[in-house]
């Protein structure tokens, strides 16, 4: 998707953002009350659709200024899979400056909300397309997000760094917060990965590494 085209989409969230907010059109329904807050998604997502399209190049614009200062990676894990493996699924992305000139809401969003507002799209992504051997059919209830600093990787394969789990929902997000500060990049499978298996972790309840740190060799 080029540029152009990246702009266009970021331009449509603008324009029913403001519907939304004028007491009429969509801002009259349930649907669009909340579409300015997060990314809708009405049953399966594949990586072609509109919605992930439009977290994907969000991401790739506020990447470009803000860097891994503004990333967080994100796990995913099935209790009724594995209760100790937490699967790799992507990264979110958020806009830090309020002097931004793509700036869209009155309020810097948090890492929770970044993932929040983008929640059912991270989940469905992930056990429809990503992992459906862990996370879809009979695991695909009580599905956890959990969170780590961006670009930590390496740090979180070597149980350098712990990870926390995302709480809340819609409707903690606040007033003043846009989806269109916030993008998803999601994790993607080349060649036998998603067989053999792409970058998972081992954790406890409570994020922390079952085993101690250890080197990798260069």
């Amino acid at each position: 998707v080029n540029v152009q085209s990246r702009d266009n989409i970021i331009c449509e969230k603008k324009r029913r953002t403001k519907k939304s907010a004028s007491g009429g059109g969509f801002g009259s329904s349930l649907s669009g009350s909340t579409g300015a807050k997060t990314r809708t998604v009405s049953g399966y997502t594949g990586s072609g659709t509109k919605p992930l399209r439009s977290a994907a190049n969000t991401f790739d614009a506020i990447r470009k200024v803000y860097g891994k200062d503004g990333t967080s990676d994100l796990y995913m894990r099935s209790p009724l899979n594995n209760e100790e493996l937490f699967w790799f699924v992507g990264k979110v992305c958020r806009r830090l400056d309020m002097e931004d000139q793509d700036f869209s809401g009155t309020s810097i969003p948090s890492v929770m909300e970044a993932v929040i507002s983008q929640k059912r799209l991270i989940i469905e992504y992930a056990k429809n397309q990503l992992r459906p051997q862990n996370f879809g059919g009979p695991y695909s209830k009580n599905l956890e997000i959990w969170i780590a600093p961006g670009d930590s990787e390496m740090d979180t394969v070597q149980n350098k760094m712990s990870l926390v789990k995302v709480t809340g929902s819609q409707k903690d997000l606040s007033a003043t917060f846009s989806v269109n500060d916030v993008g998803f990049n999601p994790e993607i499978y080349l060649s036998d990965e998603q067989k053999e298996g792409g970058l998972r972790v081992r954790r406890d309840e409570f994020g922390e590494p079952l085993n101690g740190v250890f080197e990798i060799n260069a």
